[in-house]
């Protein structure tokens, strides 16, 4: 299976961005601690006292980045891994993986840091594009081997 080039690096990169969602979701716990805000009673109880199940904007901003990865990433697995049985050329495959796997951390910086809009913005957009481009072709060869 790793012989294939193109898929070798899907699974480099998807990789990749699998570890990013876990170090979010340690991040996101973390604040949670931090900030004593906890989604579940007993959490909370554990942690000082029912008066701490509650929202926090900071909690709440991890949470966010979290999800926008998920409806992200979730689909680019799909699409990269059907991608990488069409056989695209592997310079080209890898530039899909990379620009989308950079612009998801990118995004994800930006969420977490507060950084200058923009940034988060354009960040989601150029990581669309491979999608976006994977998809076309997909659809193009089932269209023409159907």
């Amino acid at each position: 299976m790793m012989e294939n080039e193109v898929f070798a690096s899907f699974t480099f990169y998807s990789t990749i961005l699998i570890i990013k969602m876990y170090v979010l979701a340690i991040i996101t716990g973390q604040v949670r601690l931090r900030k004593k805000a906890f989604a579940n009673p007993e959490d909370a109880l554990r942690n000082g006292g029912l008066q701490y199940c509650r929202e926090d904007p900071d909690v709440e901003r991890c949470r966010r980045a979290h999800r926008n990865d998920m409806e992200n990433i979730f689909p680019f697995l799909f699409l990269g891994a059907i991608y990488s049985l069409l056989e695209p050329s592997p310079i080209v495959a890898r530039i899909h993986f990379l620009i989308f796997c950079v612009g998801r951390i990118v995004h994800t910086v930006a969420y977490l840091l507060r950084l200058k809009a923009p940034t988060r913005s354009v960040a989601y957009s150029v990581a669309q594009l491979p999608c976006f481009s994977m998809a076309l072709q997909i659809l193009f060869a089932v269209i023409t081997r159907w």
